[in-house]
């Protein structure tokens, strides 16, 4: 049998292949991003990101791109994780169409919200608040 840490090794590399593919899927063309933020079982900071894109087909996608640890879910530690994510796969934010998040003001707010933050450099990512976590107020 293989131990903890081999197989951890192993499914790190199947992540950073399959990222790997979403970044080639999405070509340097126009994509959307999802984020949501939580705590885990353990009280760490988590936040997860999702691309929305049009494939060369026509087809929408949606890819899970990541889950990163954040020191805390504040707007500026937000960006800053994604700015990371983005230089990691050497994405362009200005390429950014999209913005999806819950409601919360960290997330939403118009003037200091991670919605704020990166419509000032790029103006063209719309914010939408998450019909599902609109779905889920209602119920």
């Amino acid at each position: 049998m293989a131990s903890p840490k081999i197989k951890k090794d192993i499914v790190h590399c199947f992540a950073e292949e399959l990222v790997k593919n979403v970044i080639e899927e999405i070509d340097h063309d126009v994509f959307g991003l999802l984020v949501d933020e939580s705590a885990d079982i353990s009280d760490k900071e988590q936040m997860t990101v999702v691309f929305q894109f049009v494939d060369k087909s026509g087809v929408v996608k949606e890819r899970f791109m990541s889950i990163t640890h954040v020191n805390e879910t504040s707007s500026a530690s937000l960006k800053s994780a994604i700015d990371s994510l983005f230089a990691k796969y050497g994405l362009s934010i200005k390429k950014l169409r999209g913005q999806g998040y819950d409601g919360a003001s960290n997330m939403k707010g118009e003037f200091n919200g991670l919605r704020s933050l990166i419509s000032k450099e790029s103006t063209s990512a719309y914010y939408v608040h998450c019909f599902a976590h609109q779905l889920q107020l209602l119920l």
